[in-house]
This record gives C-alpha cells, structure tokens and sequence, in this order.
C-alpha cells in the first residue's frame, strides 16, 4: 500500500488532539457520538492517540435509528469490543413507542430527524455536558457555521448568531446548568483528508465504503439500497449495480455511488475528482434548501 505523510495531516491530528484533551480538561462527563461511519472512526482513532496509553476515557454514544445497514452495526460491535470502551445505544424505536416521536410516512419514511429527540433524551438521561460529534465544515453550509466548540442551550438547541469566539486556540466552555456543548475536533478537515489519514493510519472501515454488489432502486436521480424499510413507487425496479457509499446514515437516505474503487488508493483518487460533495447523495438535505440547518437548531448533530 502507498504510504501518505503529509504534514497537513500531522497538523490537523494535532489540532484535533488538543481540542479533545481540551475537553476532557474543561468538562465533567464528555462523551463521543458514533455512528460507525468514517469520522467517527477517525475520531476514536484521534480519543486513542490523545489519551494514550489510557483506555478513552469516555463512552461511545449511537443513535439507533433502527434503519441501520447490517455492516455498521457489526463493525461498531466489533469496535467496541476491542478497544473495551463502554458503549451507550439510544433507540429511535423506543422514543416512536413512548410517544416523543412520529414515524413519518411515504414510501421510505425516514428516521433522521427523529433522531433529534433520541439525542437529546440521550444527553439529558447521562448528564453529558459535551458531546464529540463529527462534523467538518466542508460537508454542508450549515455546518461550516458551526465552532469548534458549539454551545447548546438548556432545550440543546444552536443559535448559530450566538456562538464564542476562538481566537488563539482559547476555548470558552463555561455554560449554565442544563446546557451542554457539541465538540467538532474534525472541523478544518476535508473529505479527502480523512481518506487519507485511514490510509496513512491504516485505520479498518466497514467494507461498504468499498465496491460491492447490491440491490438498489433509482430514486430522484439517488441510488437507494434495497431494504425493508422503503416501498418502491410506481416506474420503479430493484437493479443490481457495482456501488459503495461515501457517507453512512439511514438506508432510506444514503445514496449510492456506482464505483468500481476496491482499495483505499481508489477512493482517494475518485474523491479527487468528484464534483459533488458526500452529503450530495443524502437525499434527507434536499427536501429543502435549509434543511441541516433547520435540523441544527433543533439539536441535530
């Protein structure tokens, strides 16, 4: 395999490093959501590197959608068990059940915003005053708003006019009982950055980031994998195509990429030459022109 040392990386690593132990200096009980998609691995390799030789000192956060692909939550189980960290799963499903939240309907409802209130109930239950998230600010407007360090209020919702600033890498957390803060150690990274620190660390991912055969139905111009949680509508087939994901979220709104990169040379050299970001294939972010925004504020990732 092609080796990558970059000094950019170096850098960003550092950066993220100091900003997680800047955390768990400033905050009682941190914790690090994880969604077994690519940034949260890379940020359990960076908790890994910034507490060294300590276990992280935190537990690891999923918010279960319930609509999950198989791969993901395997991986995540497997991840856990080797590292030995304590691993908190709050589930969608339970929040539909008890009444805080509505299935929606269609031909393939989506949970992602439902996941709003399982987060929230999450943080408030443990009494977690700062939340690890994934964020870049590449990925999508609203979230290159966003700080490093992103106050929530009492109702964990974001005011992005209402933020600190960070000057001289001098991190404000003091807040008031209720509030917490989301913490984004991989905000100046790239989609292509974190593609290369996996492979200049070597770091395992679930192996639908790569080509593979799948069942998938064409839907406004996204490739949807085939699952038991959409209907097809009318015009529409199931199709086996060479695919992989570039972004990992619910199968009702995670696109597909027809790709044929099998190592992770080859997706490095296709990232490269994409001329659409990964949230481009989230059909979730096109149901309106704010829509990650709208999200946000409600207490979203």
């Amino acid at each position: 395999m092609q080796k990558y040392h970059l000094s950019h990386l170096s850098q960003l690593e550092n950066e993220a490093v100091f900003i997680m132990r800047e955390v768990a200096s400033q905050f009682e009980k941190p914790v690090l959501l994880f969604s077994g998609g690519k940034d949260s691995i890379v940020m359990v390799r960076l908790a890994q590197k910034a507490f060294w030789p300590a276990k992280i000192p935190f537990p690891l956060m999923h918010i279960d959608t319930g609509h999950n692909f198989e791969e993901t939550i395997e991986f995540r189980d497997n991840l856990v068990k080797e590292l030995g960290v304590e691993l908190i799963v709050a589930s969608v499903q339970e929040s539909i059940d008890e009444g805080k939240a509505v299935e929606e309907k269609g031909a393939n409802p989506s949970r992602n915003k439902l996941q709003i209130v399982t987060l929230l109930d999450g943080i408030e239950k443990h009494k977690f005053d700062a939340a690890f998230g994934g964020g870049r600010r590449d990925e999508e407007k609203a979230r290159a708003k966003e700080r490093f360090f992103s106050h929530r209020d009492e109702f964990g919702q974001w005011d992005p006019k209402n933020q600190r600033p960070e000057l001289w890498n001098l991190f404000n957390g003091k807040k008031h009982m209720g509030e917490h803060f989301r913490v984004f150690p991989l905000s100046n990274w790239t989609e292509m950055d974190v593609w290369q620190y996996i492979a200049a660390e070597n770091i395992p991912i679930p192996h639908i980031y790569y080509t593979h055969e799948r069942e998938v139905v064409k839907r406004d111009g996204v490739y949807l994998a085939n699952s038991p949680f959409i209907s097809l509508l009318e015009g529409e087939k199931i199709e086996k195509k060479q695919i992989r994901f570039r972004t990992i979220g619910d199968m009702t709104c995670t696109g597909a990429v027809v790709s044929d990169a099998s190592k992770i040379e080859d997706i490095i050299m296709e990232v490269s030459a994409a001329r659409e970001t990964e949230r481009g294939t989230r059909t979730d972010d096109k149901r309106s022109e704010a829509a990650m925004e709208d999200r946000k504020k409600e207490g979203y990732f």
